[in-house]
């Protein structure tokens, strides 16, 4: 099985990845290596419990730029 595994990186500097499929699916660790072995672990965890019927499917990232409103001191 495939999975798209969305990766970013916190304010701690660690890695942090999600699987847009498994709602709940993630990881974290301090270098992609280990975040991709984590990620990979969680996912077989969670393919335990998810019933396949309720798995989504990832269709894309979009950007969306918003201007947050000022706010008086």
């Amino acid at each position: 099985m495939r999975f798209d595994v969305v990766v970013r990186q916190d304010e701690d500097v660690y890695y942090v990845a999600t699987v847009p499929e498994l709602p709940g699916c993630h990881s974290q660790a301090k270098s992609l290596d280990e975040l991709m072995s984590r990620i990979k672990e969680a996912i077989l965890l969670c393919l335990e419990e998810e019933d396949a019927s309720e798995m989504g499917s990832f269709i894309g990232v979009q950007v969306v730029e918003v201007e947050p409103k000022l706010r008086p001191f």
